[in-house]
């Protein structure tokens, strides 16, 4: 789908049709917005253009040359966007070719908010966007805004996994991914407002800019090395988060290997009177103690205090524990 934006009386006007190009020039055209473009309509923009547009190979390279760059007949810039979906976002890259007229070209691959909110920022001030220029610094200001938006997102998943685990006195595997998942998207949006940053400072050094955008890239710079510093804290916060989250595990660990500790320590003293009353010499006098009781029965004394020596060995053990309070 390919959408232009003429300037004609005084006002924005949108039209699909590339056969416009037969008839209109650089003057009439301020914006060539494509997404998921067909060959024919690629080809009519580049003929149109003289350009060659950017393959999907070259928009995804992490290069600074690939995200910011000025050639003789126009400046290409590529950068990430975001695309939310639910509590989470996708990443979607977006090419920019400026040509030296001020005609903006972008060619993407899904639908944006971004694109729609500047589209109408577009038609409620279309003064304020005398060139493609100004239409790639109000993209630009747009996405920054909307990064801010999920950058506080991921702040606040943050700040809840932070109060549920201090809530609990357990910890699963699934807080542990939970944490894994956010670090992920805390490192995603950093590696892309960088990407933000490098083409904002592309754009600073550059000469080719109108004057009355500079001001404006310096309010923009402003606000994403205030980003960069909010995802920093988000991760680090996230890094005490899980330490924490270790600990906890490791304490519970501690706790069931004591138990096992102390069970084979209470035991053992028993374990060994059975094993030396377990030997089964023929000498052992605790074998011949039996006691006759008036009705003829034998009551094997031997047997009975052995078992007693087992209770006994092992109270004492569990009571010296817990003297020393390792209980």
């Amino acid at each position: 789908m390919i959408t232009i934006y003429l300037k004609q009386y005084n006002k924005i006007i949108r039209n699909a049709d590339t056969e416009l190009f037969d008839d209109l020039g650089y003057d009439d055209i301020l914006w060539i917005d494509m997404v998921q473009p067909t060959i024919k309509e690629q080809k009519a923009v580049e003929n149109f253009m003289e350009i060659s547009l950017q393959t999907k190979q070259q928009v995804e390279e992490i290069e600074s040359t690939s995200k910011y760059s000025e050639h003789e007949n126009a400046i290409i810039s590529n950068s990430n966007f975001f695309v939310p979906t639910g509590d989470s976002f996708e990443v979607e890259p977006v090419s920019f070719i400026l040509s030296n007229e001020g005609v903006l070209v972008s060619v993407r691959n899904a639908d944006m908010r971004t694109f729609r909110e500047a589209e109408k920022r577009l038609q409620m001030n279309y003064r304020s966007f005398s060139t493609g220029y100004h239409i790639l610094i109000s993209l630009l200001e747009v996405r920054i805004d909307f990064d801010a938006d999920l950058v506080e997102m991921v702040g606040r998943q943050v700040s809840a996994l932070s109060k549920g685990i201090n809530k609990e006195d357990s910890i699963d595997k699934a807080v542990i991914h939970r944490i894994n998942t956010l670090q992920e998207r805390t490192m995603i949006l950093r590696e892309n407002i960088f990407d933000r940053q490098r083409i904002l400072s592309g754009i600073l050094r550059s000469e080719r800019f109108p004057n009355d955008i500079y001001p404006r890239l310096q309010l923009m710079i402003k606000d994403v090395n205030s980003l960069i510093s909010h995802t920093d804290f988000s991760f680090q916060r996230l890094d005490y988060i899980q330490d924490s989250a270790l600990g906890l595990i490791n304490i519970e660990q501690n706790e069931v290997v004591k138990i096992f500790s102390v069970a084979a320590v209470v035991f053992m003293p028993a374990t060994l009177v059975a094993s030396i009353y377990g030997m089964n010499f023929r000498i052992m006098p605790e074998l011949e103690w039996v006691y006759t009781l008036p009705n003829g029965w034998d009551l094997p004394l031997g047997y009975i205090f052995a078992l007693g020596l087992m209770v006994l060995a092992s109270g004492l053990t569990m009571g010296y524990f817990r003297y020393k309070k390792w209980l």
